[in-house]
């Protein structure tokens, strides 16, 4: 990614790295990034239309695209002036120049304290800040961005005591992101998914979910897994799979805005997304695969659903909620 001395590093990060320990506090789970094929069945579509009656919606509205996961129509986004060099290209935003091979940027290192990755996750951040803040006042919305909390082992939150074993989430009731360094090291050693822009991708998911709550997609959703949990892991693959999709949004926005793409930072996206599936996950840490268990969605559906979002830039592609294979 194209990041130089000049670029903004947002004042939403909180380190808290070398701090104690966290402490239980009260509240929900936050939505995670996962690390140690589903869609909605006929039944759960049927249940979603019973609730949408329940709160006076129209249960038609979930498959004409106006239920939890629909969204504004959004113009283009404008390019911000740069010095930077401009692509003249107009092929498909994943046909990037020099997909195999060619010249990638600096990528920073892992290792907890590393000042160099504190400030790259601050660009990503105001990178993100930029980009969903022109989107929503394209609608006549404010954006609230979330903060990004670094921390080390354990920190408390809103939503209990976060733990480096969960790997970065994000906790809607303090609306906060929450992120161990060490993971980016798991990503990249355990997972084979190293790259600025892997990382700029976990990112950009864990604000797709603050985006998904300060829309109220998140409190219908959690609604719904609330009133029927048997059907909850279906929902929320598909709230995952929109989060990835709306960082595939984001990256076409921002690379619109910025020309932060270079080449084979899509790629490194991607393999990111293939290597978090649910069922990549549990083939290397169980030794086979149990769909009914899935909770993010399998390495094919999110990388369908970044590549998706990232193609369009529109988040109007990214109705999980209304698609009928996800």
């Amino acid at each position: 990614m194209r990041y130089d001395d000049q670029d903004r590093e947002s004042k939403n990060v909180e380190d808290r790295r070398g701090q104690a320990g966290g402490f239980q506090l009260p509240g929900g789970r936050g939505i995670q990034i996962p690390i140690g094929g589903g869609g909605m069945s006929i039944t759960t579509m049927l249940i979603v239309g019973a609730i949408m009656l329940l709160f006076g919606l129209n249960p038609l509205d979930l498959l004409r695209g106006a239920g939890p996961g629909s969204f504004p129509d959004v113009p283009q986004m404008p390019r911000q002036e740069s010095s930077r060099p401009t692509q003249t290209s107009q092929r498909s935003p994943l046909d990037i120049p020099g997909l195999p091979g060619g010249q990638r940027g600096a990528q920073p290192g892992s290792p907890v304290g590393n000042d160099e990755m504190k400030v790259f996750m601050g660009r990503v951040l105001a990178d993100t800040e930029d980009v969903w803040g022109r989107v929503f006042q394209s609608f006549g919305k404010n954006y609230e961005a979330p903060k990004l909390v670094l921390f080390s082992r354990a920190t408390p939150t809103a939503c209990g005591t976060g733990q480096s074993a969960m790997g970065p989430f994000y906790c809607p009731l303090d609306r906060k992101i929450y992120v161990d360094l060490v993971f980016y090291e798991e990503l990249k050693r355990r997972f084979q998914a190293p790259g600025d822009f892997a990382q700029a991708y976990v990112i950009a998911h864990e604000v797709g979910h603050h985006v998904q709550t300060v829309l109220g997609i998140a409190d219908k959703v959690q609604e719904l897994k609330s009133r029927y949990p048997r059907d909850a892991n279906q929902i929320q693959v598909r709230m995952e799979l929109q989060a990835d999709c709306l960082a595939g949004v984001w990256a076409n926005l921002n690379h619109q805005l910025k020309n932060r793409l270079q080449p084979g930072d899509i790629e490194e996206g991607l393999n990111a997304a293939s290597q978090i599936g649910d069922d990549m996950i549990q083939r290397k840490t169980q030794g086979q695969v149990v769909p009914d268990a899935f909770t993010h969605g399998s390495s094919a559906q999110r990388v369908r659903w970044f590549k998706k979002g990232f193609e369009a830039g529109q988040m109007q592609v990214c109705d999980t909620f209304n698609a009928n294979d996800v």
